[in-house]
């Protein structure tokens, strides 16, 4: 029997970074002698090459501090809570709300979420950077099901050996 598994292109976040000092996300391109080249995620595309000495965050190592049974939820998980129940776009501005509505935002995602190690700031980093990422990668965000393929190819050839099993059964019953 295959089990539908069901998984996002959040696999992508892999190849999307944060560079501090700079604003925006990146798609990293490939490493070079003098660092690494990467190419911006907006309109514009360039691309650019970071010094070895920037600091730069991939998007799939990042997590947020909870207080709950784990220390820390991986921010693939967060922003799909955040496509489930805010849809494509955040609509909070990051730069008129206050910062209890940013907390109060953060709770409804992620309401065990460590406020001694979230900061506000934080929290407008995660809504930018979703509402980046839902418009140039939305790609990201899209759900697909597959079958669990090693379990499935097993069961097609037991299928198959049992029906060749049965058509010799059936030959040699018609011989004798």
């Amino acid at each position: 029997m295959s089990e539908k598994v069901e998984s996002t292109g959040m696999e992508l976040l892999k190849e999307i970074a944060n560079v501090s000092g700079k604003g925006g996300l990146f798609r990293i391109l490939k490493p070079s002698r003098a660092g690494v080249i990467v190419e911006s995620l907006d309109e514009k595309r360039e691309k650019t090459l970071i010094g070895p000495t920037a600091r730069v965050s991939v998007l799939k190592d990042v997590s947020i501090f909870t207080d709950g049974e784990q220390e820390s939820a991986p921010l693939e998980d967060v922003f799909t809570k955040i496509r489930e129940v805010h849809g494509e776009q955040v609509e909070l501005s990051i730069k008129t709300a206050s910062d209890k509505d940013l907390i109060e935002f953060l709770n409804k995602i992620l309401p065990d979420f460590d406020r001694s190690k979230v900061y506000v700031s934080d929290i407008k980093k995660i809504i930018t950077w979703y509402n980046l990422l839902s418009k140039h990668l939305p790609e990201l965000f899209v759900v697909t099901e597959s079958a669990n393929e090693p379990e499935a190819a097993a069961e097609e050839a037991g299928a198959e050996s049992e029906d060749e099993g049965n058509k010799t059964a059936k030959k040699e019953k018609s011989k004798a």
